[in-house]
């Protein structure tokens, strides 16, 4: 028997109340203000909509402890729980998320979890889809005494800190990741600067040669490889397409050949990743291909200097574009200066950075999956902790209920 069933025992052998959330905090809907975009003032308070921070801005209209679930039928969860925020401090709340504070009797920090575990399908209707005020008023809340919603939030709050430091950790090695290779690329001795297009080929493939002369396919061996294709450094290859049947004998520009670098240059600008198979990959259109003489450069170094901070900053923001999609034309790309070191420090520095970043990988695969499972294990004790059996006016724990399924079974 589980501390929680003593205390259900001992509290409320008779089962658990239910109560409307009105009766069980203070709902503070109508101090919730838009501000219209235009008129924001940026600042230090957190500005809160249906789905948690949207900006910070130069004001604010509560001050303390609140809990802020999403009205906006867009934001319910895939199992038809609303999105639930835990807001502290001095924070600004728009008309998109509803706004409750503690009230005596209740603990906060225990409707904060119950009301994950609510499915409100049934009450997302209108014109424009929400939680309406009345119905997010009129949810039933199963209301155990303090000891007991003490305990359930105790055990809950460790489920959290523990994914809470987990997201840290990964956050962390990022940072830091960035950090070092940032520092290893300040070369500041023995160099030579160039233009890209006098060390590199910088070209793309117009959309009429594809039109032209590609057929796609969902199967095949020859990828052609499009914007989505490339991200953080790599390949993806999670979404492909084939193209097998094409005529290749008009398509020699595009081919892709090992060291390779392809560059993002619309929509998402500055991805970058290298080829590392031949006669496996073609060039699709809205991706440019660099290709370096290998006398200068290794391939590898400029992937890496591609996604320095300090690249971005004085060479890829100063160039962007604004049309419809941001981008970044040939010729703009061609005049990126860039600084090369000699062979053996761009070796040197590839060598570390080529270490670091298989560490970073193993723990990219590694904490996001235990993030996930840590997140599943909180799901599954908070829904066992918070799910009760309805009988009559009251409701029993789940232990309450199999003990009474076991007793009817019995006779």
């Amino acid at each position: 028997m589980t501390k929680i069933d003593e205390l259900i025992q001992e509290l409320c052998p008779d089962g658990v109340e239910t109560f409307p959330l009105e009766e069980c905090c203070n709902i503070l809907d109508k101090k919730r203000k838009p501000v219209t975009k235009n008129s924001r003032e940026k600042g230090e308070y957190p500005y809160y909509g249906a789905n948690g921070v949207q900006d910070y801005v130069s004001d604010y209209i509560f001050n303390g402890k609140f809990v802020l679930v999403g009205e906006d039928g867009s934001v319910i969860t895939k199992s038809g729980t609303p999105v639930v925020t835990w807001a502290e401090g001095k924070i600004w709340v728009n008309n998109h998320a509803h706004v409750i504070e503690e009230k005596s009797g209740t603990m906060l920090r225990y409707l904060y979890f119950y009301i994950q575990t609510i499915d409100v399908t049934s009450l997302i209707h209108g014109n424009i889809p929400k939680l309406t005020g009345r119905d997010f008023r009129s949810l039933k809340i199963a209301l155990p005494p303090l000891e007991i919603q003490r305990e359930i939030v105790s055990i809950l709050d460790n489920f959290t800190n523990l994914t809470a430091e987990l997201t840290a950790e990964l956050t962390a090695r990022k940072t830091q990741y960035g950090y070092y290779r940032d520092k290893l690329l300040e070369v500041e001795t023995d160099i030579h600067k160039y233009t890209l297009g006098e060390i590199a080929t910088v070209t793309k493939l117009a959309g009429f040669e594809f039109t032209n002369y590609v057929t796609y396919s969902e199967r095949g061996n020859i990828i052609a490889l499009r914007g989505l294709n490339v991200k953080n450094g790599k390949l993806d290859l999670s979404d492909v397409k084939y193209i097998d049947k094409s005529d290749f004998s008009k398509l020699e520009r595009s081919k892709l050949h090992i060291g390779d670098m392809l560059f993002t240059y619309v929509g998402t600008v500055g991805q970058v990743a290298i080829v590392d198979e031949e006669d496996k990959y073609y060039l699709a259109p809205n991706v440019a291909l660099i290709r370096f003489d290998k006398k200068i450069l290794l391939p590898q170094y400029m992937k890496y200097y591609f996604q320095t901070t300090q690249f971005w900053d004085k060479q890829i923001r100063r160039l962007l574009q604004s049309s419809s999609m941001q981008n970044i034309p040939m010729e703009k790309i061609r005049k990126f200066e860039i600084i090369v070191p000699p062979f053996d420090v761009q070796n040197r520095i590839v060598n570390v950075l080529d270490n670091f970043e298989k560490i970073c990988s193993d723990l990219n695969i590694g904490l996001p999956a235990e993030i996930e499972a840590r997140q599943k294990q909180y799901e599954y004790y908070r829904d066992k902790l918070l799910t009760f059996a309805e009988t009559g006016n009251t409701i029993l724990s789940r232990a309450e209920q199999s003990r009474a399924e076991q007793s009817r079974a019995e006779h």
